[in-house]
């Protein structure tokens, strides 16, 4: 039996926004701009300096910079911030230190690179929790990490206090935690998106947000009304350029779709490279495609440079 949404910490459309950079800085106009469309567009709240975000690739007052420009604005949007990093009782004082944005919560990946044992993984996330009053997610993403979170461990973790949800990346352990929910499941896989909503799934975090939020909105709309018809019509609108998005380096692709689309400049930070040419043109072929199939650039204003 698949799970219900009613009641599930961060549920809905959460966007891993990008970091917008303009000639080695951070670009704060940009990220108002951004954060207006997302929140015009109904988006549920952002997920700030994740892997999409290149979090481990800004300053601390970069950092800062960015949610007090969030924080700023009119109507704000819940915040979930990603920390991650290799030793956790540093990860833990940055948390100490972030406490005072007072966000929705904290995405936390296992440590990178030392791949712990499951013993070693349920010390670290505790000892994240007990940093914050805040909520915790799990993130579970062996590919970057190097080492995967066990269900079994996802159950003990389930019952510490301040561990409220999970960001899985695996379709199939996905499609376990929806019949089996040890945690509720946010959707961390952008090819299972429609999946994992009209199954149930209690929410997302998905790249293709940051490009067409009013869509991803509507789809998981309509997989809450169990409208499967309208929900796979604009995933499949879609599935093509989501697949280019992660032909090279999150966020490269989505950055460069970003750029093609008029709202920041594709700049991504060393050692990340910016797109290839080969994938620029695929990319300007998909967004077109995307915004002759259901009349997007009547909704969208910085199109201009994908019909030119």
């Amino acid at each position: 039996m698949a799970t219900s949404t009613q009641d599930m910490p961060f549920a809905g459309i959460w966007l891993p926004m990008v970091t917008p950079l303009r000639d080695g800085r951070v670009d704060l106009e940009a990220v108002r701009r951004l954060h207006r469309h997302y929140r015009q567009a109904g988006i549920d709240g952002l997920v700030v300096f994740g892997s999409t975000g290149e979090g481990n690739l800004l300053s601390g007052a970069e950092k800062s910079a960015v949610l007090k420009t969030l924080a700023s604005e009119a109507q704000p949007l819940p915040l979930m911030i990603g920390v991650g990093g290799v030793d956790t009782q540093q990860i833990a004082a940055t948390v100490r230190r972030l406490n005072a944005f007072q966000p929705a919560g904290y995405l936390v990946p296992p440590p990178y690179y030392l791949a712990p044992t499951q013993a070693g993984l349920v010390w670290h996330f505790r000892a994240v929790t007990d940093a914050t009053d805040r909520p915790i997610v799990l993130y579970n993403v062996p590919k970057r990490t190097g080492v995967a979170i066990a269900v079994e461990t996802m159950e003990i973790l389930a019952r510490q206090p301040g561990i409220a949800a999970i960001k899985e990346c695996q379709p199939a352990v996905l499609k376990a935690l929806r019949h089996n929910p040890v945690l509720p499941a946010l959707c961390g896989d952008d090819a299972s998106l429609a999946t994992h909503l009209l199954d149930g799934g209690a929410g997302a975090i998905p790249v293709i947000a940051n490009l067409y939020p009013e869509w991803v909105v509507a789809l998981a709309r309509h997989a809450r009304a169990g409208e499967g018809d309208a929900a796979c019509a604009i995933f499949k609108r879609l599935r093509a350029l989501t697949r280019l998005l992660f032909a090279e380096p999150n966020p490269v692709p989505v950055k460069r779709a970003l750029s093609l689309q008029g709202w920041i400049d594709e700049e991504v930070r060393r050692p990340l490279m910016p797109a290839s040419y080969a994938l620029g043109l695929q990319l300007r072929r998909a967004l077109h495609a995307v915004e002759i199939s259901g009349g997007v650039a009547d909704r969208q204003p910085h199109t201009s440079k994908i019909l030119t």
